[in-house]
């Protein structure tokens, strides 16, 4: 017979929002036994955003357990020991193939049913591939993708056995920025392709762009704008060695990472709740339309109370802030009182090198460049703002100080009326201390 346990509450994902998830129910007051965390993955949930970053560093590199959550908001890293002592049950190297909501089981691919009284869905996102696609000869040997740990062990690995190599990254987003800078302090002589006219184009203007473009050139990063890859060869030992690029260009590779997007892994789900947006639809507490089942992180799309409307979020710090309100409502409920509406603040962050930027806000509208973007810059610091409807709606900063960032964010959400946009540009920063 295949085992069956019972849980008052189960989180069904590992990662970010999961360990905050259980550092809110261990706050809010839980009984041993009555939560469990079910998780594909072999490790308790850490901080996703090091495995682009420290974990690949050459020297003194991130290693769990140093990045465990909920490190990765100043809090208490919470080791394998801490779901012992709180009573939680960490299900591990579990995947769950069947989820039946009306009666309140998952199934795992071992056939071992878990039932519960409330369920938080906290799955993520899984990566795009090329082979989807069916991308001829993507399936060779280090084309790499990043997820999780797994993925980051073996780019890890890649990087140690074609030493000083050739990398192709794929992608001009967030993890082909990052991944690009760590493989070039690798010592990797390393190629960026992307389709777009500009790199980071979900966020970026052509005028920020134009600053990270020329500074990654400066680092002896080789960009090609405008182009995809359509093919790859590999030699006799199935490792990578050519991208075919669609241009008909050719780039020599050991390595290949590909960063081309991710999708909420809502597919359990089909046909059982409400969806929107690509996501499962929540309300302001994060509850599906399946009473006692929340969905939190990458796959909820739930009302933005600041834009009024529905958004889904696929960052960190919403996956963090997701799960403690998802917890403080499931726990009001129990005792019959109210939380806040959740009142969220769209926030994007990332390091490279030794630059930073931060973004606060909604990227619409038009768009005023401030300070001096020149990738030559000694210190670069320059920002844009975004301007809706005669108010300042996003701002975006690079270089800035934590008292900077803290103001670009208070203009974000309080959106101050502007009358002229020439003058806001020359007034850059200033415009956003006096709020």
């Amino acid at each position: 017979m295949a085992s069956e346990k019972h849980f008052k509450y189960v989180i069904l994902g590992g990662g970010v929002a999961a360990g905050y998830a259980a550092r809110e129910f261990a706050k809010q007051g839980l009984q041993p036994g009555e939560l469990a965390i079910i998780s594909k993955e072999s490790v308790a949930p850490y901080e996703r955003p090091a495995l682009s970053k420290g974990y690949l560093f050459p020297q003194n590199a991130a290693r769990l357990p140093g990045f465990h959550t909920c490190v990765g908001s100043g809090g208490e890293k919470l080791l394998p020991e801490w779901y012992t002592e709180k009573g939680v049950e960490l299900i591990l190297s579990t995947e769950i193939v069947k989820a039946d909501l009306a009666s309140k089981a998952l199934t795992s691919a071992a056939g071992a049913t878990f039932t519960y009284e409330t369920l938080l869905i906290a799955t993520g996102s899984s990566t795009i591939k090329l082979t989807d696609f069916g991308v001829q000869g993507a399936e060779a040997n280090n084309i790499l993708y990043l997820r999780d740990i797994d993925d980051a062990d073996k780019l890890v690995a890649a990087m140690q056995a074609k030493k000083d190599g050739k990398a192709v990254v794929v992608g001009g987003g967030y993890i082909g920025l990052e991944l690009s800078a760590a493989l070039k302090i690798n010592n990797f002589d390393v190629t960026m392709v992307y389709p777009e006219p500009w790199c980071m184009p979900r966020l970026f203007t052509a005028g920020i762009a134009h600053f990270y473009e020329g500074y990654y050139a400066s680092k002896g990063i080789n960009i090609v704008k405008g182009s995809y890859a359509t093919g790859f060869d590999a030699d006799a030992n199935g490792d990578v060695s050519v991208v075919k690029l669609k241009d008909g260009r050719t780039l020599d590779a050991d390595i290949v990472i590909v960063g081309v997007g991710g999708r909420p892994l809502t597919g359990l789900f089909k046909g059982q709740v409400d969806e929107e947006k690509g996501g499962l639809k929540t309300d302001t507490f994060f509850e599906t339309s399946v009473a006692g089942v929340y969905a939190i992180g990458d796959v909820a799309s739930f009302p933005m109370k600041l834009y009024n409307e529905p958004r889904r979020v696929e960052h960190v710090d919403h996956a963090r802030k997701s799960a403690e309100q998802a917890v403080k409502a499931i726990k009001a409920k129990e005792s019959g009182e109210t939380v806040a509406e959740y009142d969220y603040l769209p926030y994007f962050y990332s390091r490279s090198f030794d630059i930073a930027w931060q973004f606060y806000g909604d990227n619409v509208g038009e768009s005023v460049l401030f300070g001096d973007n020149d990738p030559a810059a000694a210190k670069a610091k320059f920002g844009t703002y975004w301007v809706k409807d005669g108010k300042v709606v996003g701002v975006f900063l690079e270089g800035g100080s934590a008292d900077e960032y803290q103001a670009i964010a208070k203009v974000a959400r309080a959106q101050p009326p502007v009358a002229d946009l020439e003058a806001l540009g020359k007034e850059g920063l200033d415009f956003a201390a006096k709020i």
